[in-house]
């Protein structure tokens, strides 16, 4: 009863300790939000808050927020914001929903570091289960996180989708399917990416439910949840036909995804590629985009069967490196979930290297798009390269955490390997 207690106390402590902190920058620091705003490593055409600010105001006074071309985000989320008075005069409600939506994701990560699926899931047990960090560590590297405090103050609506990303992948872990698909589906139905996860996360539905009902094949359980997720993002797209009156937020929504008719600067591959790109080619390197970004999923499911959550983590990793518009919340997502596989830091072969890549990138990035846009002493190329090198800081991380996790059950399956140096020939 007493180590509840001190657990209840140390999570509320945390917790209150990072609202306080955001609640600091937001208030004597009150120019700093619009500047992040304006940041295109925090905002991008689909998240940003200045953007839907303006499709709000369109929305309130009875036009279609999509006919500007300028609003690219869901429907759903005009109603919600509705209701909170004019953020340039009362910003607190607006900074309360925020801070409350990061210390709810936070919550999700806690779940998930103490359910210990990371160490030991169904069908396999890691060696090193003993290694690993508590709750309260997790979720203290997520609110912490520079990134994840400028996202939070930068206001974009990504972090309503990694919130229902992290809620879906912790229900999944709970045993609670349902709730975990309708999660996954409003993710999906807010960015259209988290779709790309439905596999993994079945297979983690599966593995924790599968305990306690053994009479459900897999097959089945897949087919089952499939349909919950399509009726889910159905009646997701009837209320916002309803709410809009016409089907036009489709294409303003998914299709600029889909097709990247914005070509704003992101710290992403697309843009500038996309840019320098002749029109007869356009469609054909859209798909073989689309077909990289997608094509991971079923390998590292099917590889990686035994620990859905590593293929989770291993996808949001890639889906902040390849998707048409990421920015530093996908990043910071992907760098939440890493903390959970404590025990593969020591099996990490680059870890200093990938970490002293994010933060180069993250300190000449500014600098390098300052050059560019207001300096005027550089061009796009400037700005590009150290997105480059962003984009490789979290390549390292991927590839040596999928390393990590091969070789911890390498070792599981031939014992008399461990601590053994290993080359590929």
């Amino acid at each position: 009863m007493k180590h509840g207690k001190m657990d209840f106390y140390g999570t509320a402590g945390l917790y209150a300790a990072a609202a306080l902190i955001r609640f600091v920058l937001f208030t004597f620091f009150p120019g700093l939000p619009d500047l992040l705003t304006a940041r295109v490593e925090l905002s991008t055409p689909v998240t940003s808050f200045k953007r839907f600010q303006e499709g709000l105001f369109l929305y309130k006074h009875n036009v279609s927020p999509y006919d500007g071309g300028v609003f690219h985000q869901a429907p759903l989320l005009l109603p919600l914001f509705s209701l909170l008075p004019d953020p340039s005069k009362y910003p607190i409600f607006t900074n309360l929903l925020y801070v409350a939506v990061d210390l709810l994701s936070a919550h999700a990560l806690y779940n998930i570091a103490a359910s210990g699926e990371a160490q030991q899931s169904r069908l396999f047990t890691s060696p090193r289960k003993d290694k690993r960090w508590s709750g309260h560590i997790v979720a203290a590297v997520y609110l912490l996180n520079p990134f994840t405090i400028a996202t939070c103050l930068a206001r974009p609506t990504s972090v309503f989708t990694t919130c229902a990303i992290l809620h879906a992948t912790a229900k999944a872990i709970a045993g609670n399917p349902f709730t975990s698909m309708l999660a996954l589906s409003f993710a999906a139905y807010l960015s259209m990416y988290p779709l790309l996860l439905l596999p993994p996360l079945i297979l983690l539905a599966y593995d924790r439910h599968n305990d306690a009902n053994q009479k459900q094949s897999l097959l089945q359980f897949a087919c089952k949840n499939v349909g919950i997720v399509a009726m889910s993002i159905s009646a997701l797209f009837s209320i916002s036909y309803f709410l809009t009156g016409s089907w036009e937020f489709i294409s303003s929504t998914y299709g600029i995804q889909l097709t990247l008719t914005d070509l704003t600067p992101n710290v992403g591959l697309w843009w500038y590629f996309f840019i320098e790109m002749f029109d007869s080619f356009r469609a054909f390197f859209l798909g073989v985009f689309w077909l990289h970004l997608s094509c991971y999923v079923g390998g590292l499911s099917i590889r990686i069967r035994s620990q859905p959550l590593v293929v989770l983590t291993l996808l949001l990793g890639i889906f902040s490196i390849f998707k048409p518009y990421p920015s530093v919340s996908d990043a910071s997502l992907f760098l939440a979930m890493v903390p959970l596989f404590r025990h593969l830091f020591p099996l990490m072969r680059y870890n200093f290297l990938a970490a002293s890549t994010i933060l180069y990138a993250s300190f000449l990035g500014p600098a390098f798009y300052h050059l560019w846009i207001y300096a005027g002493s550089g061009n796009a190329n400037f700005f590009y390269a150290i997105t480059l090198v962003w984009s490789l800081g979290q390549s390292l991380l991927v590839s040596d955490l999928a390393f990590a996790s091969l070789r911890d059950e390498w070792e599981v399956e031939r014992p008399e390997m461990a601590g053994k140096e290993i080359r590929q020939i």
